[in-house]
């Protein structure tokens, strides 16, 4: 993961690809593909180097069959090799650079964050989740120190940021029941929620409010807003927030200065989605 925050949430482990979509017609999955996929997304900041074996315990491959995987790789430039060792090359982030280019919805938010990254003199962000994960797929605002500020592309547990908070928030209330009975909460700093009972009510409070805010979770000098981010017909795409570093200003002062320029460029923005 980038950045020093999500270097911290690096898991342990990684569980074998999930099975096919049952709404994939057998005929139409392709096992390899998945199995291939699977062996990139083994690499991480705690595993950036593996053997076969390696690779293999990671994914739910044998030896052999992970092996095959990673010089078929290694033959299209996705990984190299010292022999023994295996590590992504660069060409990796051509796959990442291909939705961005393609994807509609990082293109045309650009304009309004720069609104935000003007109207509050913070890093504005667009942020959707995948699995357990907030990404930040568009990016606007002030160079900062890595600790207050994410990369584009990074990826961090969405239990520790205001968009990720808010958009587990505006699940169904059986979604969220869901979620919190099937996840242990990882500690990152001392002001992390790790009792499943206050991040209910958490969760509740900002389902309530249409917001959130998210203070000291994951690095101890960041504190985030957001704001939900829907299409014209309502639905939830993502979320619109601000990073900034805790201490200028207290919780309070913070969003009265931020709250209404996201909210007034979601509003804007939804006409366009």
């Amino acid at each position: 993961m980038p950045s020093p925050a999500p270097d911290a949430a690096a898991p342990a482990a990684i569980s074998p690809s999930p099975s096919p979509s049952p709404t994939l017609d057998k005929r139409d999955w392709i096992a390899g593909l998945e199995r291939g996929v699977s062996i990139i997304e083994a690499f991480d900041d705690a595993h950036p180097r593996m053997t076969a074996s390696e690779a293999g315990q990671r994914t739910g491959m044998t030896r052999t069959a992970a092996r095959r995987y990673l010089l078929t790789l290694m033959h299209m430039g996705y990984v190299a090799s010292d022999g023994k060792m295996f590590w992504l090359t660069p060409r990796v982030l051509r796959l990442g650079q291909s939705y961005l280019e393609s994807a509609r919805l990082p293109r045309v938010v650009q304009p309004f964050l720069q609104r935000v990254a003007a109207g509050t003199h913070e890093i504005a962000y667009l942020s959707v989740m995948d699995g357990d994960e907030v990404v930040y797929i568009a990016r606007n605002g002030p160079n900062r120190s890595m600790s207050t500020g994410y990369v584009l592309g990074a990826r961090v547990p969405a239990q520790v940021t205001a968009a990720g908070m808010l958009m587990l928030a505006l699940r169904s209330d059986a979604e969220r029941a869901d979620w919190l009975a099937s996840r242990e909460l990882a500690v990152f700093t001392p002001h992390t929620i790790s009792s499943k009972e206050r991040m209910k009510l958490e969760l509740a409070r900002i389902q309530a409010q249409g917001w959130a805010l998210s203070e000291q979770q994951l690095d101890l000098n960041s504190r985030g807003i957001a704001v939900p981010l829907r299409d014209r017909r309502g639905e939830l795409v993502g979320a619109l927030n601000v990073t900034m570093p805790m201490g200028h200003e207290s919780s309070e002062d913070a969003i009265a200065r931020v709250l209404p320029v996201l909210r007034e460029t979601a509003q804007a923005m939804r006409a366009l989605i």
